[in-house]
């Protein structure tokens, strides 16, 4: 499955130098845009993605009362904050989307070597509304005096066998990152859960101060 690539700016799935950017054609049955908008007329391609940050598909395309659905879909492989992007695309479609359009956009990243998951459209897809409360309660947990950074991101070592802790991972990719992600996530749920830990609140309010 071919694809073309319209591009604005750095993407946060496909950095510059990725084998993926290369790989694009000039003409293609499915088209990937990153930080550009979607064509208005998309009948030409098969599938047109559009990568996303934590916002849903739905501010890109438009909704109509839970029937929304055309040949777009959107799209982020994850990545922690700074760290490399990992084989993980998370793949959004809607109530509508039409199934020739959903596996022209899975051919495309598995031909890639990537590993897809389709979810529903919903602002932090499946792995940020996992993962954000839990970097919270760790940096809540931190402010309380409850463990050191050091005894809980151990303890998720050993005891739960993860590659790295809580802290240590939230901290690396960057604190103010999770500032605005979760921030996104608090606008659009109200969940206790997603409002940004007082660190995070501190990072973000001293980015570009230093």
């Amino acid at each position: 499955m071919r694809y073309a690539i319209q591009q604005r700016g750095e993407s946060r799935s496909f950095p510059t130098g990725d084998a993926f950017l290369a790989a694009a054609a000039p003409e293609a049955e499915v088209l990937i845009c990153l930080g550009v908008p979607p064509p208005a007329d998309t009948s030409a391609f098969s599938a047109v993605l559009i990568e996303l940050g934590a916002e849903c598909l739905g501010v890109h395309t438009g909704e109509s009362e839970g029937r929304e659905g055309s040949n777009i879909l959107g799209f982020a492989r994850y990545r922690n904050g700074g760290d490399a992007p990992s084989p993980l695309v998370e793949l959004v479609r809607q109530p509508n989307t039409p199934a020739s359009a959903l596996a022209a956009a899975r051919a495309v990243f598995q031909n890639a070597g990537l590993q897809v998951v389709v979810c529903a459209d919903q602002a932090g897809r499946i792995i940020d509304r996992l993962i954000r409360p839990k970097y919270n309660a760790a940096l809540r947990f931190l402010d309380e005096g409850l463990a050191t950074q050091e005894d809980m991101d151990l303890t998720c070592r050993l005891g739960l066998g993860y590659k790295d802790g809580p802290v240590e991972r939230v901290a690396r990719g960057g604190l103010a990152y999770h500032y605005d992600v979760c921030r996104t996530l608090f606008e659009v749920y109200g969940t206790p859960a997603f409002a940004p830990a007082r660190r995070a609140v501190v990072a973000a309010r001293r980015r570009g101060q230093e």
